[in-house]
Parts: C-alpha cells; sequence; structure tokens
C-alpha cells in the first residue's frame, strides 16, 4: 500500500512540473464546495485500476535492471510506461474539460479554468506557463 502512494505522488510531482507546485501555483485555487464532485470521480475505479498496473510496470523495470536485462528491452518498457502515465493523464484532462470546465463555463468563469489546463498542458510539455494577462 505504501508503494501505491509513492508511485501515485511521483505521478502527481511529475504532473505539476519542474517548479513543484500545483495547479494553483499559476492560478489561485477556486473555493472548493464540500458538495463538489471531481468529474474524474466517475473513473475513479478505472483511474486506480491503471495506476497500480503502473505500479506493477515500475517494479518490473526495477526487476530487470536488477537483473541487468538488455538495455533495449528496458528502454521499451519505459516508453510503455510513459504512454501508461500519459492515459491516466489524458483521462483525467477529458474528465476535467467534460466536466469541471464546463460547469465553471456555465457559471461564467471559464477564463480561469482554461487558463489553468492549458498552464499545466504546457508544463506537461515542457513548456513555460505564461504570465497571467492583464
Amino acid at each position: 500500500m505504501a508503494g501505491q502512494d509513492i508511485a501515485t505522488k511521483t505521478i502527481i510531482d511529475t504532473a505539476a512540473g519542474p517548479a513543484g507546485g500545483g495547479l494553483d501555483s499559476a492560478v489561485d485555487s477556486p473555493e472548493i464546495d464540500p458538495t463538489f464532485r471531481h468529474s474524474y470521480s466517475k473513473d475513479q475505479a478505472i483511474l486506480i485500476r491503471r495506476l497500480r498496473r503502473i505500479e506493477g510496470q515500475v517494479r518490473g523495470i526495477e526487476r530487470m535492471i536488477e537483473r541487468r536485462e538488455y538495455c533495449i528491452d528496458i528502454l521499451q518498457q519505459t516508453a510503455a510506461l510513459r504512454a501508461a502515465v500519459d492515459s491516466v493523464a489524458l483521462l483525467v484532462l477529458e474528465d476535467h474539460v467534460q466536466g469541471c470546465v464546463r460547469t465553471a463555463a456555465e457559471s461564467g468563469e471559464a477564463d480561469r479554468y482554461i487558463e489553468e489546463v492549458l498552464d499545466v498542458v504546457r508544463r506537461s510539455l515542457g513548456k513555460p506557463v505564461r504570465t497571467p494577462r492583464v
């Protein structure tokens, strides 16, 4: 169980970018209504299952390195790992846009949420976050 927490934290830290800050580093976090349900909630079981599979992939790569397996085989597994992490990120992003951003648009707060999404996408692509427009 502790390993799962570490794997999940690593994925979150990686998505947060090199600055180490979360989404709220560029945009103030909205006040969360206690009844608010994140859009990814409906896919939570799928996300957890994928994260556990990713955790298994990491352990498999670790074993390959311990056994000194062929470099190319390890590189192929790291590519598969990267694709699996990207798949989780894309699912959360899709849910966020279809749920949270749509809800924000309906309440007149779309611009802030759109900038937040663009900033996290920029970070994930290794691009600098834009300074807020004035």
